[in-house]
């Protein structure tokens, strides 16, 4: 059985919440916390979703103590998950944390629980990733690598770590125009890209609708590392309409394929940046985020892509008179 405490963040969708708990079954933890949000109140079909969602830890086929946080209230984004991670740690020191569309390998688990034994005082290190958020794989000789970057589609930490979160991002203001973000993200793009998103997350003050992007600010701030596995241990499956931020099923970071971790592990001899996969991702994440044209758009130009420049005269011509 595994020994370190697991929390499942839920909201209104069994279907995907009944697949993430099939593999926390397989690990089999001793304590287990669900986190739920309640039913929006604009939305008839929450009410139905959220009780089916919330029944599949009524009775666990193994032996397990169960503590459930369930809001009766509709809190969102911003304050659900944060809350309820606090909440987790008001009760332990550690915890492997999961999202109702964050599937994990079962070897995600072992690979957190000793991860988190062996960082438990080294203060430098403030969150174990189970995904790396891209198809390669970290190019290094060790099961993991540390980075600047704490992906949060399975992951874990501690009490120590997440006692500096601050869903405010109440010091950005002081450090905007400090140079302090380019000593971090170094690409230009990069550094708008997270200027803007600190920018909204301060300026939202509590209407924000986003919480982890306010975890990386907090573990930044504290010049904290994550580690990553090698490959991805978890995927995520939950883009599409019923998400809340994702809608495109076709997300480049949907679905992607989970490898299963080999043990012992074999562990770096020092825990410093890949800078070369943090700086590579910091360009993805950019990319990622310019938005696709529409569908007609989209076919408009790789139709044009794919023509000789002799027809695409022709066509320029005819189109002009």
């Amino acid at each position: 059985m595994l020994k370190t405490p697991v929390a499942v963040i839920v909201f209104n969708r069994p279907e995907f919440a009944a697949r993430v708990l099939k593999v926390v079954a397989q690990a089999k933890p001793r304590k287990l916390f669900v986190i739920a949000d309640g039913p929006r109140p604009e939305s008839p079909t929450d009410i139905e979703n959220c009780a089916a969602t919330r029944a599949l830890f009524d009775e666990l086929d193994w032996e397990c103590e169960v503590n459930r946080n369930y809001s009766e209230v509709n809190l969102g984004c911003a304050k659900r998950p944060p809350s309820g991670i606090s909440w987790v740690f008001d009760h332990v020191e550690e915890a492997i944390i999961l999202e109702d569309d964050c599937v994990p390998d079962v070897t995600f688990f072992r690979f957190c629980e000793e991860l988190l034994s062996r960082y438990r005082d080294d203060h430098r290190v403030m969150n174990v990733s189970g995904s790396i958020f891209r198809r390669e794989p970290v190019q290094t000789p060790f099961s993991y690598c540390f980075s600047q970057l704490p992906f949060t589609w399975g992951w874990a930490t501690w009490r120590r770590a997440w006692r500096y979160y601050d869903v405010h991002v109440s010091s950005w203001p002081q450090l905007r125009n400090t140079g302090w973000l380019a000593g971090i993200a170094e690409d230009e793009g990069a550094i708008r890209f997270w200027t803007d998103i600190f920018d909204q997350a301060h300026s939202w003050q509590g209407e924000t609708c986003t919480w982890d992007y306010q975890w990386v600010f907090s573990c930044w701030l504290q010049r904290g590392l994550s580690i990553l596995p090698r490959d991805n241990l978890v995927t995520n499956i939950g883009c599409g309409e019923q998400a809340t931020h994702c809608f495109d099923s076709d997300d480049p970071g949907s679905n992607l394929p989970t490898s299963t971790m080999s043990f012992p592990l074999t562990h770096p001899p020092a825990a410093f940046p890949n800078l070369e996969f943090d700086r590579a991702s910091f360009r993805e994440i950019v990319r990622r985020s310019i938005p696709e044209p529409p569908p007609f758009q989209r076919r408009v130009r790789n139709l044009v892509s794919r023509l000789s420049p002799p027809v695409v005269k022709k066509i320029y011509r005819s189109l002009s008179g």
